[in-house]
């Protein structure tokens, strides 16, 4: 078993890991716990009562987070013409077709973060999607990474649109922002990915639909939430 450094052992010392805490005491909690030299992301881990294998229980989606996740995003838009223009002047990163598709296949280059297409370019990246999809990075409708709107999608990325959708084991992991953010902002991104995942339960879906809820920083322990209380 992996020796648990000081600092980790401060902040397990800061709560207790068998309690369950309403949202806004685990958050701050979370923020105390934040010990590393560096500006820590915080993450939160939802575990769902549904079964990821099957088609009318996935959970995914997107939503931009209000107050951003502090971190700079990198954007590759497959577009062309004037939507090739438009994801320019709306700031993405790197705007091509084919050159960008010879770029990855043959250098293994992944200098982004968010892939973004208009659906006319989805036959020309559509090769890319054993290397895109293992990622998380394959465009997608669902995730509005597969849009006209390629400008307005750019726009979303870099204020801080997240995707969020199940693993295998049904749980969900998202950043809700960095520990610098202070409670009040981490806790208005908590409530709004929250909000999100609920609102896209699967009609499917039996039971109770949260199972589990946890906080942590990147280097600190984690905080259980009481997800009675979520919905």
């Amino acid at each position: 078993m992996a020796k648990m450094g000081k600092k980790y052992k401060a902040s397990v010392e800061l709560f207790d890991k068998r309690k369950m805490y309403d949202s806004e005491e685990a958050v701050a909690l979370v923020c105390q716990t934040a010990k590393a030299k560096f500006d820590e992301t915080v993450e939160i881990h939802i575990r769902l009562g549904v079964d990821s294998r099957h088609a009318d229980q996935q959970v995914r989606g997107a939503v931009v987070l209000p107050n951003g996740t502090g971190k700079t995003v990198r954007t590759l838009v497959f577009a062309r013409g004037d939507k090739a223009a438009a994801a320019l002047a709306a700031g993405a990163d790197y705007v091509g077709a084919e050159e960008y598709v010879q770029k990855i296949t043959s250098e293994n280059w992944f200098d982004f973060d968010v892939v973004i297409a208009s659906p006319d370019m989805m036959g020309v990246i559509g090769r890319l999607g054993k290397v895109l999809g293992p990622k998380g990075l394959m465009p997608n409708p669902k995730a509005g990474t597969v849009t006209p709107d390629v400008a307005k999608a750019v726009t979303e990325a870099k204020a801080g649109k997240i995707e969020y959708r199940l693993d295998k084991t049904n749980i969900i992991h998202c950043p809700i922002g960095k520990a610098s953010f202070g409670a009040e902002k981490l806790m208005e991104n908590f409530n709004t990915l929250v909000g999100a995942v609920i609102k896209a339960k699967p009609a499917a879906a039996k039971g109770q639909y949260i199972k589990s809820c946890v906080i942590a920083t990147t280097m600190g322990p984690g905080v259980k939430v009481n997800y009675a209380k979520l919905g």
